[in-house]
């Protein structure tokens, strides 16, 4: 669609209070699903978070990248193996997820960044001792070398922003219990770097609008939500599967002080523009 000059205009108005609101506040944008596959996609994003950078909103990056270590996993023979929405993680699977996120995946990102014309610097859990974990334990279930965070040591993500860098961070944590490496989940890694760093959003991109009252209608999205209206949706049945720890991380998030939560619908392009420099707004806000 074209649009006119006093249109163009106008959208550049509409933003202007939001990025005086949020000039010099932080981001933490957690980027995963199609949003990462689609080449169309990828691009949106990556333009917007350079976009809100250059504006003066500081923008934290964490990334998953499930596929990738599915398809490393294929070529070496082995079978991916999920446990509660949760991959099973021996050592041999750790080497790769560690060998993905950390490596490939990580410093891809980076290089897109950097190639659009933004400036990135990729690091990892590991880094600086920036995310601890211990060995999940869930009810008797072994989910392997799953972590849970336990601590997040900020110190080298706030010298990343201060130095002028988009910190882009893969999930692997460090073992407090074992001298080992932990697997953590993304969205879980993103809110608590969310709270660690004092971000004023926290954004996470999904395959679906955000959440539905009823799942197979797109038209029912619950486009706000309170923390204390979440339990009771869980026992309707509204917030189920894998919703139910986005939006656990969501309202952890809100309560250990990140002031809005966000689940978008990454299949968007320029979602994250759209939420935060405009006054219409998707997904469903948590705060």
């Amino acid at each position: 669609m074209d649009l006119s000059h006093s249109d163009r205009a106008q959208v550049l108005v509409e933003a202007l209070p939001y990025i005086q609101l949020y000039n010099g506040k932080t981001v933490v944008v957690k980027y995963g699903g199609n949003a990462m596959i689609s080449d169309e996609l990828r691009k949106a994003v990556i333009s917007d978070i350079i976009l809100l950078r250059l504006v003066g909103i500081n923008v934290v990056v964490v990334h998953g990248g499930g596929p990738e270590i599915n398809d490393l996993l294929k070529k070496t023979g082995k079978k991916s193996k999920f446990i509660n929405g949760l991959r099973y993680t021996d050592e041999e699977t750790m080497e790769a997820v560690q060998m993905v996120l950390c490596g490939k995946v990580n410093k891809n990102l980076v290089m897109t960044i950097i190639r659009a014309g933004g400036s990135a610097l990729g690091l990892c859990g590991l880094d600086g001792g920036m995310l601890k974990a211990v060995r999940r334990r869930e009810n008797g279930v072994d989910y392997g070398l799953v972590g849970d965070i336990v601590s997040v040591e900020p110190k080298v993500i706030l010298d990343a922003i201060a130095n002028g860098f988009i910190p882009v961070i893969s999930t692997v944590a460090q073992g407090l219990d074992e001298e080992t490496s932990y697997n953590v989940n993304a969205d879980t890694a993103a809110a608590k770097i969310a709270m660690a760093v004092g971000a004023e959003k926290l954004v996470l991109l999904t395959d679906t609008r955000g959440l539905l009252r009823d799942p197979s209608d797109e038209n029912t999205l619950i486009s706000r939500l309170h923390p204390s209206q979440a339990p009771a949706l869980v026992e309707e049945g509204v917030i189920s599967g894998g919703m139910i720890p986005k939006v656990d991380c969501c309202v952890e998030a809100v309560r250990g002080g990140v002031r809005r939560a966000h689940i978008l619908d990454g299949r968007i392009p320029h979602s994250i523009l759209i939420e935060v420099l405009s006054h219409a707004g998707i997904g469903t806000m948590i705060g």
